[in-house]
Order: structure tokens, then sequence, then C-alpha cells
């Protein structure tokens, strides 16, 4: 039986470099766009020799990328060997494989141990596709003569292979040229694999809730599912991240604050030889301290983004820039941060009191969006009829000014780091976007640079950005947020169109 999990992607809307550091917090949405991973036996039933076996088979497929790599798995130290030298790796799902079934081992009974044994010897067959939002196809739809529109990418199949470089085209030995939007693939992938595994290998259950008690039983499953995919994700970067990214990831939309790195110190260890199993048992009952709180957009608003061309930027070199120009100059570097952390928590509680004023006057609020999202903002404040409304306007317009000041912090900063935060393109692209009706926020997500940009529109406004940014080279993505975190697919109608998309995607 093939189990099917999917993971968001994510757009982190505030905390760009703070997060890297406790007790900042940020916020971090998830999205519509989703990873998927599949997993079922390689095969149909073991042999009878197979008890004796010391190794079982592996096969990663991904689609997109025209890639099928073979792995050999030792069933005493839980290590993948690559069958073949000259194919391709990917150390996330390699380390997301090993962990998860470390992970295994380490919670099982004697009597589990020997159900995983028997379900080890069959295989792993294990594939991975990425909704098509997580890498650029501006090329594909320029290279069909098409508009840069969003309903031009919706015209493209799901799980589209990813375009190899034109110039090497011949060369069979050739790697897909990977342009991405900036939406965490990484963390998306990587967490989907390890739960999509933990359920197929039992460690968890992922299925949807029937009662309160599951639901607390659920909770305890998906923080399984959180530090193995945060290890998995570590290990394989090379580095400890602030991990909000996989974080929002499996729990959905959240305002977050890292944890601790030194909780993954022993996995680090790992890494020069001691035992996985006893290194995944550690990590398990170590203190996991990072804290997220339930958050999402307010009602009526939507999460957009843009694509503008321009080929993304490092994360890992930028935020090297950022602490370097902290030690080299910790005075002004500590007062830019304190600025930026009081604009970001500004607006915070905006964005959290517009979700409470909808709850508590719907119909002064639906009334608010509405009409605000036909006008640019400085026409808000004339639909104030009533104190009700003025005061939602000025939540809306505090919001705007705090998005700004954020705006004004992070250019400070990438100033003073000598690296392009927020580039001058993206400045006055954000400002052409901010001027636009009915939109509330513009801004570039995380680390900055030259990734997607992001905006929240009031209300039905998407339409009017999304034609104003096709006009300025932008390509509008279908993008939105999804406040779920890791879903579980198996019987789900949306499983069967996911297995028949990937039966269209041949590998050549």
């Amino acid at each position: 039986m093939a189990v099917v999990a999917s993971a968001p992607g994510k757009v982190l809307m505030t905390g760009g470099y703070l997060i890297l550091e406790r007790p900042n917090g940020g916020i971090v949405l998830s999205t519509n766009a989703r990873f998927y991973a599949i997993v079922k036996p390689l095969y149909e039933e073991t042999k009878p020799d197979s008890w004796a076996w010391a190794w079982t088979d592996v096969k990663l497929t991904s689609p997109q990328m025209s890639r099928e790599t073979s792995y050999k798995l030792s069933l005493k130290h839980l290590t993948l060997q690559c069958v073949s030298a000259s194919e391709s790796r990917n150390p996330f799902v390699e380390y997301a494989v090993q962990y998860a079934v470390a992970a295994a081992h380490t919670t099982f009974d004697k009597d589990k141990k020997d159900l995983l044994h028997k379900l080890l010897l069959q295989g792993l067959d294990i594939t991975i596709l990425g909704c098509n939002d997580f890498y650029s196809y501006r090329n594909q739809i320029e290279a069909r003569g098409l508009p840069l529109t969003a309903e031009s990418l919706a015209s493209l199949p799901p799980f589209t292979s990813i375009t190899f470089n034109s110039e090497e085209a011949n060369n069979e030995n050739c790697k897909p040229e990977v342009a991405k939007t900036g939406l965490g693939s990484s963390a998306a992938m990587t967490t989907a694999v390890v739960a999509a595994l933990l359920h197929y290998l039992r460690v968890v259950n992922l299925s949807p809730l029937t009662s309160h008690h599951q639901e607390r039983e659920n909770i305890m499953d998906l923080d399984m599912v959180h530090v193995i995919a945060q290890t998995a994700h570590c290990i394989a970067q090379g580095k400890v991240g602030s991990g909000f990214d996989v974080s929002s990831a499996v729990y959905g939309s959240q305002r977050y604050v890292r944890f601790s790195p030194e909780v993954l110190s022993s996995a680090q260890d790992a890494v020069k030889g001691q035992a996985l199993e006893e290194v995944i048992g550690d990590i398990l009952k170590a203190k996991w301290d990072h804290e997220r709180t339930k958050f999402s957009l307010p009602p009526l608003m939507n999460l957009l983004l843009g694509e503008p061309g321009t080929g993304g930027s490092s994360t890992v070199s930028m935020v090297g820039a950022v602490k370097k120009w902290q030690k080299s100059d910790p005075g002004r570097a500590q007062a830019t941060w304190k600025k930026l952390s009081e604009a970001n928590s500004l607006l915070e509680i905006r964005l959290n009191t517009l979700s409470k004023m909808a709850k508590e006057q719907w119909d002064s609020y639906r009334h608010i969006i509405d009409s605000c999202s036909m006008l640019t903002s400085e026409k808000w404040v004339e639909q104030t009829s009533e104190p009700s409304k003025a005061e939602i306007v000025k939540e809306l317009l505090g919001a705007r000014d705090a998005m700004l000041e954020i705006r004004y912090h992070m250019r400070v900063m990438g100033e003073a780091a000598g690296i392009p935060i927020e580039p001058e393109s993206q400045t006055q692209l954000l400002d052409a976007t901010m001027n636009i009706e009915g939109v509330l926020l513009a801004g570039v997500p995380g680390a900055g640079g030259f990734d997607a940009v992001f905006a929240v529109t009031l209300g039905n406004a998407s339409s009017a950005i999304s034609k104003a940014w096709s006009s300025l080279n932008v390509l509008a993505l279908l993008v939105r947020e999804d406040p779920r975190g890791i879903s579980l697919e198996s019987g789900d109608p949306r499983a069967n169109q996911i297995t028949s998309a990937i039966s269209l995607v041949h590998i050549q």
C-alpha cells in the first residue's frame, strides 16, 4: 500500500536574519505549494532467503529531474550506500531515510522490530515531486510565446519537468538547471519524505483526526516528524539553520522562535561515527525549546508572490555577510536589529488585532475590506463613516506603516553589510506594488535579495496586481497561503491525481 504525504513551502513574512537568534520571532506562512513523497514496497513479496540478508534495496525517483538513484540500506548500521558512483545524490532524502529508519529502530520493542525488519526487506520505493510553484518556469512560458501571467503558469501540466541548460542539452551528463522561487523546497521535500516514511513504517499515525484523544497523539506524532526532519535537513545542509522552514512544513503557518542549536550536537557527532540508533535516541530525548504560536493572515486577505526573473540569491552567503557586519560594527548592528524587531512586532500586533476585529465585528470588517480593495491606500481613510470602521482602517494603515519601517531597516542593514537585501530594482517594484488598489503590504521574504517578492492584498484585489506585475515583467505565481502543515494524501482523491500525474512524467 503506497503512502503519499505532502508538506508545504513557506514565505517568511517577518523575521529575516533576526530569526537566527533566540528569542527573536518571525511570522512564517505556509502555502498551497506542496512537496509530495510517495513510499511503497519495492518488491511485492520477500524472497525465502531474505531473512539472512544484511542489506535491502532503496530506489529514489525524481521524475521532474529525470533522475533515478539506487541504494543499498544496511540493516545493521541503518546507513545508505549509493549503488553507482556516477549517480546523482540527494543528501536531504538520504538523511531523511536513514534517520526515519533509525527512529523506528529506537522507538520499537522486539515484536515491532521484527515487523519493521520484514517491511524493510521488501525494499523502499520512494518518489518525490514538487508543485510547479517551487521552480521557475519563466523560460518555458517565454519559449511557448505565452504572456507572463498566472494563467500561462496554470496552463503547464502538474509536476512539469525542470528545464535543462540549453547549451549543454546534447551532453548526457548535464544536470537540470534548477532556478527556484525561494519557497523552501529542500525543507518541504525532507519533511514530506520523513512524514511518509514514519507513517509507512508505523512509527507515527498521520491519518485525519476523529477525536480529542487522537489530537493529543497526533501532536506527539507531528513532534516526532519535526525532530527527525529538522535533524535530517540541518545535517544535509551542513549547518544548523533557524529551522522555521521545516517547522512550517510540519505544523503550518505560525509565529516561530528557533531552537537552541546545541540540541543537534549529538547529530553533528554522528557524522563522525557514533551509532545512528543511539544518536537518534539522544535527539528524540533532547529538550527542543523552539516556540510556535498559531498565526494566519486575517480573513479576506490574500498572499501573493511575484517572480521578478532575476535568478534568486544565495541565502547562505547573505547571512554570512550580515554576521560579519554584526561582528565588525556591533553597536550599529544591535541598534538596527532592535528597530527591526520592534517593527516586526508591530506588524504582528496589527495583523492579530485585525483578525480579532474580523471575529467581533464581521459586517463592519467585511465592508471596509471590500471598499478598500478597490482603492489606493491614501483613499482608505475616506471609508471611515463610523467609529468602528475608523478603527479598522487605522489598523490597516498601521500595518502598512510597520511594513514600510521593516523594509527601511532591512535596506539599512543590507547597505551596511554590503549585500542587496532589498536591491534598488526590488525597491521600485515593491513601491509600485504598494501603490496599487487594494494592496496592504509588499516586501521581500526571508533573507531578501532577488528571490520572489510577496504582497498581501485585500478582498478581490489579486487580479489587479497580476496585471500590473505582468506589465513590469514580473510573473505572478499561483501560490496562496494555506495554513495546513503535513498532510497524508492516501485515501484522498488528490492522491489519485498525484499518482496519475506521475505516470505522465517519464524518466528518460
